[in-house]
């Protein structure tokens, strides 16, 4: 088994993350959501990915959870807002827009969960530390 990761492992979480979130809801209209407010298609259909969607955010929010904690969400939330505040002070987005702050706190979001999902490894590499439901698996080199 190849237990490697690296900053490609991080990226896919994060891309996973911010599908799942997009997927869920987005402003542009095409999203679980409105598809549900919309009222089409196979009702089979829209139950199968709504109990998809849950069983992702089951399984990233208790990774979240697990890894960051609390105190950790709230802060990797506080970096990823203020790294947001910062692109608007920048003018690179504007946050006076609703559509953008949707956008924005959505990324937000993902990103809390991608990171959340790939922190236990990240502290592992950096500290050589391993979380507590580790112990006895092989190391990730």
């Amino acid at each position: 088994m190849n237990n490697r990761f690296n900053a490609t492992s991080v990226l896919l979480r994060w891309l996973l993350a911010l599908f799942g979130v997009y997927a869920t809801y987005n402003p542009s209209g095409y999203s679980y959501y409105h598809w549900i407010l919309r009222d089409e298609g196979l009702v089979s259909l829209r139950v199968l990915v709504g109990i998809a969607l849950a069983i992702f955010y089951v399984i990233y929010l208790r990774a979240t959870f697990r890894s960051l904690g609390t105190i950790g969400m709230a802060l990797a939330t506080a970096l990823f807002g203020s790294a947001a505040w910062l692109l608007s002070q920048w003018r690179i987005l504007d946050l006076d827009v609703p559509r953008q702050q949707t956008m924005v706190s959505l990324a937000v979001s993902a990103s809390v969960l991608g990171i959340g999902m790939s922190w236990s490894a990240i502290r592992y590499r950096i500290s050589g530390q391993y979380d507590s439901e580790d112990v006895g698996a092989e190391p990730l080199v």
